[in-house]
């Protein structure tokens, strides 16, 4: 029986072998892959002219039956994806969109540091052109260094300083605000956030694009359609950080189907996932596609089976272009040019070997081939291959040499038409989106030969200008979709959440703040009314000023850095501004930075026998208070300045020179007259004299004395020993609040201007 397996599993292996050598050898050839007869029609039954003619009147035709085709591993990670897949038909409709460029060059400053001058320019990309059509899914390849990645960002709006040249949006120069109102991208890292559901995060994404005219009920319905396309229904009700690279893919790509751009970049979609989530992300990426949006990825080095599944590739070597064209035009384009790809070879690799120079200096020979139109003429490697299907799940794949030749010999106007409608099905997966009228054949700029109908902006609008809609791209870029109030609201909701299923943020500070207490407790038990331990309760109030700070200053260090992505990546989408998400995180927090301080406060002030005066309490719980919002926005400011690592160097150093200025370590007059001026930028100067004078000042009556003599019985003598009995407590509030209302401002602004940094 173990022989009889392992029998079966090598004819398996075998077998898939074999196909992955045909699918090389085809597409070596410049013939058509997988491109089988998905209609079977019986021939005893109507011809083709006559099923032509049912399509086109809208009756059913018994004799033509539609066989799936499903990639292998499809549904193994898309279990939602049901053989026969239907477009999302619940989502807004959004104009077809495509984007062309032209002379188009890229350089970036030479420098050591920012503090360096500039040494020169290093050009990336070098006069490049091209177009990304709608309906089609494209390719940008190329080695590390070719400029794919600086090309995708341009296109995207990402980077605008340095650029010259000419982008074009359906025939217009680029409104880059209205672009990328209309248009997403979509990270190599999935960006996600960790502590929501999958379900949370797509009822985010929908409050925030969708607007606040849709009703609630129809927002739902088009999370639903969504969730079940793209094969999420099923983790809906886990975490983010709980399933799978796939799944991560797959619902990053979600989030941003929700008001149906229609353009999308992607950043290598299948960096991180095993060939089974690749294919299948490439595939649900070509049913995306044939719904009339703009998809545009670059990815470094597809297998031949993934290749096969894209429209056009462009090719950057040296930030210039080696090719642009279909995919199926590569082989023989290279050929011409003195480049055999051997047999049993992966076009993507060889490509990738002669973009490096391994087969040679080609470089320069197939730029000025490019510029010169020879790959202009490839349409799909042979003038009699019609087009290339979709082999997505439930997409229905005609052999169309096979209909010509049953079909020439009725009527040549009838065969045009039905060839046409047939080329409708193909794109769009249903009989019932065939459009009843006829059209002549024509040729496109790049050497595709394709019947009027089926241009990407004719088919788009079955899935995005349905219903005789004429929205224009101006209308669909007006403003955010939501008010800033809505904003504010969903974001403050999220955060929250975020916040409290954190464990760093707050599990980990409750437990610290209730044990640290606990310490502090038992180690300066009862010496609050003591008067020959002034020194020691000066010290345990000043720790406790200390312990404030940095436990809210290091977990926002440490944290806010990792947001930055996910900030960037929806802002730049046009989720949400950046005044929405910025006073959001700010309230969302405040009632944690309110508890966690009050926590603390009611365990070491009765432990340590501080006066029993409500009014001195609430005093002493005020400045605590005060003290940590302020060391948080300065932690807040310090991570939207730098980067993780810096910002947990930069958070402790920060800290060192405000010590030493706040009055316990060296009394205010005993610091150096040409230094005092710091003492008052040190913040925490202003919570120890808030922390003296709620407990020693307002006129306190004397303490109680164990020792035969005390020399600070009386309260305002200890304070005139450090130098606070001038120190006024409201003056010291309103510094703080100073401090806090500085600082969050200054943050907010140094996030605007790293955002603009990065363009």
């Amino acid at each position: 029986m173990m022989e009889d397996t392992v029998h079966e599993n090598t004819n398996l292996v075998s077998s898939q072998q074999t196909e992955e050598k045909q699918s090389l050898v085809q597409m070596n050839s410049g013939a058509p892959v997988n491109v089988e007869t998905q209609y079977n029609i019986n021939k005893k039954g109507k011809g083709g002219y006559n099923v032509a003619k049912d399509l086109l009147n809208n009756q059913s035709v018994d004799n033509i039956q539609p066989v799936a085709v499903s990639p292998p591993g499809l549904h193994k990670k898309i279990s939602n994806m049901g053989p026969e897949k239907k477009m999302m038909t619940n989502l807004p409709k959004r104009p077809p969109v495509d984007i062309e460029f032209s002379n188009l060059s890229y350089s970036v400053p030479e420098r050591r540091s920012l503090m360096r001058p500039i040494r020169g320019y290093k050009t990336i990309l070098k006069g490049v052109n091209g177009k990304f059509k709608s309906g089609e899914l494209t390719a940008i390849m190329g080695p590390s260094g070719a400029g794919k990645s600086t090309l995708m960002n341009l296109m995207a709006g990402y980077k605008t300083t340095s650029l010259v040249g000419n982008i074009t949006i359906n025939g217009r120069e680029r409104n880059l605000r209205k672009f990328r109102k209309m248009s997403c991208y979509i990270m190599q890292d999935d960006c996600l956030s960790p502590h929501l559901t999958v379900m949370e995060s797509m009822n985010v994404a929908a409050n925030l694009k969708l607007g606040e005219r849709m009703p609630q009920a129809e927002k739902d319905l088009v999370v639903a359609e969504i969730l079940e396309t793209l094969g999420l229904t099923e983790c809906g009700n886990t975490r983010a950080n709980m399933i799978s690279g796939g799944q991560r893919k797959r619902l990053a790509i979600a989030l941003e189907l929700v008001n149906n751009p229609p353009v999308m970049f992607f950043d290598e979609p299948t960096s991180g996932l095993d060939s089974a989530s690749c294919n299948s992300c490439i595939t649900l990426l070509k049913e995306l596609a044939r719904e009339g949006r703009t998809i545009i990825c670059t990815i470094h080095q597809p297998s031949a089976r993934i290749f096969e599944k894209f429209d056009k590739l462009y090719v950057l070597a040296e930030g210039q272009t080696i090719y642009r064209g279909t995919t199926m035009g590569l082989i023989p384009f290279l050929g011409s040019m003195g480049l055999e790809c051997p047999s049993y070879h992966n076009p993507a690799d060889f490509v990738m070997e002669v973009a490096s120079g391994e087969h040679g200096t080609f470089t320069e020979k197939l730029v000025m081939a490019v510029a010169n139109g020879k790959c202009n003429n490839l349409s799909e490697g042979s003038p009699s291959v019609a087009k290339k299907s979709a082999t997505g799940p439930g997409t229905i794949s005609l052999n169309n040499d096979i209909i010509k030749k049953q079909s020439e010999q009725i009527c040549p106007d009838e065969v045009k038409i039905y060839m046409t409608h047939l080329d409708h099905i193909n794109n769009l997966g249903s009989p019932d989106s065939i459009p009843m009228t006829a059209s002549k054949t024509r040729t496109e700029p790049d050497g595709e030969s394709n019947p009027e109908e089926t241009k990407p902006e004719d088919y788009c609008k079955s899935s995005l200008l349905e219903n005789g809609s004429m929205e224009s791209i101006d209308e669909h870029c007006k403003n955010f979709a939501t008010s800033s109030w809505t904003q504010f609201k969903v974001l403050f909701i999220r955060t929250f959440f975020c916040i409290l299923r954190d464990q760093t943020l707050t599990n980990l500070r409750l437990f610290s703040h209730v044990a640290c207490a606990l310490l502090i407790g038992a180690l300066y038990w009862d010496i609050g009314n003591e008067a020959s331990k002034v020194y020691n309760n000066a010290a345990m109030l000043f720790f406790c000023m200390l312990f404030l700070m940095f436990t809210a200053m290091m977990p926002t260090v440490m944290t806010f850095p990792l947001e930055m992505s996910s900030f960037r990546r929806e802002h730049l989408n046009y989720w949400y501004s950046v005044k929405s998400f910025y006073l959001a995180k700010t309230a969302a927090d405040l009632p944690f930075q309110i508890l966690f301080p009050l926590i603390y406060v009611l365990i070491v002030y009765f432990m340590t026998s501080q006066p029993l005066d409500p009014a001195r309490f609430f005093m002493f719980l005020l400045v605590a208070i005060l003290t940590s919002l302020v060391a948080q926005s300065l932690g807040l400011l310090i991570g939207a300045a730098v980067d993780v690592a810096t910002a947990v160097y930069l958070g402790p150093i920060t800290v060192i020179p405000i010590l030493l200025f706040s009055g316990f370590f060296l009394s205010l007059n005993n610091i150096p007259v040409y230094m005092q001026w710091l003492s008052y930028v040190a913040y925490v100067r202003y919570g120890f004299e808030g922390t003296m004078q709620a407990i020693y000042g307002f006129d306190r009556e004397k303490l109680t004395c164990s020792q035969p003599y005390c020399h600070f019985k009386y309260p305002h003598k200890f304070l005139e020993e450090l130098a606070l009995e001038n120190a006024v407590y409201w003056v010291d509030i309103l510094v703080l609040i100073g401090f806090f209302v500085f600082l969050r401002v200054m943050g907010y602004f140094v996030l605007k201007f790293k955002l603009h940094l990065d363009r």
